[in-house]
């Protein structure tokens, strides 16, 4: 029970690795809101907290609208009397619409970045201030191993997932005087709905898998990194962008290497 009488908030909660997340706290001892676009989705994610013996509610939540983050964030505090973590996940992969910079639409760039980039900022900025009258806290942004080693042909996506990790960085420094840590995780390949069009194929999907150390992620496995960083043991960590990626970003394991190693 890490987080004994913490209030976290988890955008993108709806699924995937945000789901894995926003359960993996309420376990560690959390009151969890989730905000998401996919309200059916998130229900599903209340329901199995709830359901499991913890705190949490939903609130519908578009996070590329700065004034619904901040909805978000005064629900947290209305509803369960602060803020203490925020798990910043929400995104989007427009596969098949982003691309090269000279073939994307400008439509489609903006929409990746208001969500990725712009989301990111929007709760960061309103969380800060309730944080610090919550007596601090912990911020997780999701970044991406897309953030350190681009595949190519997904400009868009490339751009705001290094924006991320940059302006995780750089906030470090002033949320310090918050009382606040910000810190960001970049995964590997994780099997979620959002990474669907690499798994329908075997053929990409072991592609993929031979470039980490044991195999694709879980999003169980990177909820835990989430929590751990939401915790006091990772107290010495603020403005650090981990790749908790099991080696994607590291070296690349070819099938010939793979079958001598």
């Amino acid at each position: 029970m890490r987080l004994q009488g913490k209030v976290a908030v988890v955008t993108g909660g709806g699924s995937g690795l945000g789901r894995a997340s926003a359960i993996a706290l309420a376990r560690e001892g959390a009151a969890v809101v989730v905000g998401d676009v996919d309200t059916a989705g998130g229900e599903q994610t209340v329901e199995a907290i709830v359901g499991g013996g913890g705190q949490a509610s939903l609130v519908d939540t578009e996070v590329a609208d700065a004034a619904r983050c901040e909805a978000l964030m005064q629900a947290a505090v209305d509803t369960y009397g602060g803020l203490h973590v925020l798990h910043a996940n929400a995104g989007v992969s427009l596969v098949g619409q982003d691309g090269p910079t000279a073939d994307m639409e400008p439509a489609v760039w903006d929409r990746v970045i208001s969500i990725n980039l712009s989301g990111v900022f929007y709760c960061c900025h309103y969380a800060l201030p309730r944080m610090a009258a919550s007596g601090g806290g912990s911020i997780v942004n999701t970044a991406s191993s897309m953030a350190h080693l681009p595949l190519g042909n997904m400009d868009a996506y490339a751009a705001s997932k290094g924006g991320v990790a940059n302006l995780t960085r750089s906030m470090a420094a002033s949320a310090a005087k918050h009382g606040v840590r910000v810190n960001a995780i970049s995964p590997g390949y994780v099997e979620t709905s959002m990474t669907s069009v690499i798994w329908e194929m075997p053929e990409v999907r072991d592609a993929f898998a031979l470039g980490h150390a044991d195999g694709l992620q879980t999003p169980e496995e990177i909820a835990d990194v989430v929590v751990f960083l939401a915790s006091n043991e990772s107290r010495s960590l603020t403005g650090a962008v981990l790749t908790c990626d099991r080696g994607w970003t590291a070296f690349k394991m070819p099938d010939i290497v793979r079958q001598f190693g």
